[in-house]
């Protein structure tokens, strides 16, 4: 669906929006709470001294044993008691809203006055992105509910987490973002436009344990073509120490449960194909041209998936045919290798126009590729490889995606030789084969 309003921006280039004035759309402010009345207070407190008010402040309570108290004006939502269950709380608390620009807070995170009018200045311009403002902390024990946050913060601070603070300044308030940087969004004082929201499809309702929603929002984000930023001025203070400073018996079921749904390499597993009952996501697809003959498939398919377990195979019906067991399969069921991808949750796809032998290196840097490469990257006659992201944000604005063509040589490898048989492959006694325990 087109953006209703905004630039078609190249990369993540939000920083020419800088000297631009955010023009006045309405804004919803949802607050999760659970069993945290005092929080609470706090936090619709500081919701009203705002120099941007918002127009409509939604509390979306995570069952709570009673109904939190919330003055005239504050609409209130609930769901039953099944878990922590922040995202789905989130997402029902959207589904109340009814502004233009959406803002999420925690109960326990309390904003500055200027919090809404800095979290929603880049969304009032531009409708695709993210923006996650700074979470700051300290012990707010025993301070009204009515003090001014800007100064009982500092005078009650505790550490703020140096790798998030750090990751901000390296990266210019994620103006440099990556495939990583949804690490670096933080569901408790984020916001975007109600149209993006919906775009991408809101808060993933099956998280029921702590952590991981809001880096698996911002990842579904950025690979449907949507902008990240980071904006400093908007401070909120949370009421207690970094959850990370505090150890989890639950840590890696909350890193199993962001693997099971993000596919991209430093949050998802080596070797494994799947967790938490589910196969894991497509991130990296590779489509061998239907004219390889079938020693041609099975050597590419064969050595790509070796150099690369978690990758994924685009194939035909005579393909799937040849391949039929594989699990890491895609069937394209008619469809182009582009058009099945960009239906896909795939990051990159890489089209082999011809059989070529690769190192393993060689298949890794192909099928991952580089920060600022172009959406479509032909590399002469033998490769395409397309960043799925751009192709994605260049068809929602109208835009042609833009494409180089380099020499061959940047793929590296050799033709395929007609006399590598599989036996020889397998059995590694041919010329670049896995070395196998019996070889």
């Amino acid at each position: 669906m087109r953006p209703p309003w905004g630039l078609h921006l190249p990369g993540n280039g939000w920083d020419v929006l800088a000297d631009r004035e955010p023009p006045v759309r309405t804004t919803s402010v949802v607050v999760t709470h659970f069993e945290q009345p005092d929080e609470l207070a706090r936090t619709l407190h500081a919701l009203t001294r705002q120099t941007l008010p918002p127009d409509e402040v939604v509390v979306a309570d995570d069952g709570s044993r009673e109904p939190p108290r919330v003055p005239r004006g504050t609409r209130l939502v609930r769901q039953d008691d099944q878990g922590f269950r922040a995202a789905a709380a989130r997402d029902l608390g959207a589904a109340a809203a009814t502004g233009d620009v959406l803002v999420f807070l925690d109960a326990d995170t309390t904003p500055e006055p200027g919090l809404v009018e800095a979290l929603t200045c880049l969304p009032r311009l531009q409708p695709d992105v993210l923006v996650v403002g700074r979470r700051r902390h300290a012990d707010l024990t025993g301070v009204p509910v009515d003090a001014d946050v800007e100064e009982a913060g500092p005078a009650h601070e505790l550490p703020e987490p140096g790798w998030l603070r750090d990751a901000y300044a390296a990266s210019r308030d994620l103006l440099d973002a990556d495939d990583l940087s949804s690490r670096f969004v933080i569901s408790a004082v984020l916001a975007c436009s109600r149209w993006w929201y919906d775009e991408v499809g809101g808060f993933d309702r099956s998280f029921t344990a702590y952590g991981g929603e809001d880096w698996e929002l911002a990842h579904r984000s950025w690979l449907a073509g949507g902008l990240v930023a980071h904006a400093p001025d908007a401070v909120a203070w949370h009421d207690g120490p970094d959850a990370g400073a505090v150890p989890r018996g639950s840590a890696a079921v909350e890193s199993a449960e962001l693997a099971a749904r993000v596919g991209v390499p430093g949050l998802a597993p080596h070797g494994l194909l799947g967790l938490r009952g589910r196969p894991l996501p497509v991130d990296r697809l590779l489509a061998p041209s239907p004219d390889l003959d079938p020693r041609e498939l099975l050597l590419v398919v064969d050595a790509a998936l070796h150099a690369d377990p978690q990758l994924h195979v685009a194939v035909d019906d005579d393909q799937a045919a040849l391949l039929a067991g594989e699990p890491r399969l895609l069937r394209l069921a008619g469809r182009t290798a582009l058009e099945a991808a960009l239906a896909s949750p795939a990051r990159r796809l890489v089209e082999l126009h011809r059989p070529r032998l690769l190192a393993p290196q060689e298949w890794r840097d192909l099928l991952l590729g580089a920060t600022g490469d172009p959406a479509r990257l032909r590399l002469g006659d033998l490769a395409t490889a397309t960043s799925l992201r751009l192709v994605r944000r260049a068809r929602r604005h109208g835009a042609d995606p833009d494409e180089v063509t380099v020499a061959t040589e940047r793929l590296g490898g050799t033709p395929l030789p007609d006399g590598l048989t599989l036996g020889a492959w397998w059995g590694g006694w041919a010329a670049g084969a896995p070395r196998t325990p019996l070889s």
